[in-house]
């Protein structure tokens, strides 16, 4: 579905300044066992990010792709994350920093509720 302002720009965080919160499909299996490709999650835009939350992120090298991953730790060139599933992600151990867009805290579907934590 295209909304009236997608003539303006394609850059997909174009709602960014607009909606503070953004249903988001979760693809591919980086984020399993906490979630699985098809969930959809609600990601909220200028929530404060810690170590442990579920983000909403782009790279530089890859100004496209929007990624869903665990923020690590901050640094100077923005946070590292990672992707729960150690065999199936590819984050900042390859990509370097990314910059975080929304954080998610509750998944809508399959099974509503929070994201899952971390695991330890």
């Amino acid at each position: 579905m295209v909304g009236q302002d997608d003539h303006v720009t394609r850059d997909p965080l174009w709602r960014e300044s607009v909606m503070r919160l953004r249903r988001v499909t979760v693809r591919g299996p980086s984020m399993s066992p906490a979630l699985s490709d098809g969930d959809v999650v609600l990601v909220r835009f200028g929530a404060p990010v810690r170590p442990g939350d579920v983000v909403l992120v782009t790279w530089a090298s890859r100004p496209g792709q929007l990624s869903v991953k665990r923020a690590v730790h901050p640094d100077a060139d923005g946070w590292h994350v990672r992707g729960d599933n150690p065999f199936g992600s590819t984050d900042s151990a390859t990509l370097g920093p990314a910059s975080v867009h929304a954080v998610a805290r509750h998944r809508l579907w399959p099974r509503p509720g929070r994201v899952p934590g971390p695991r330890h």
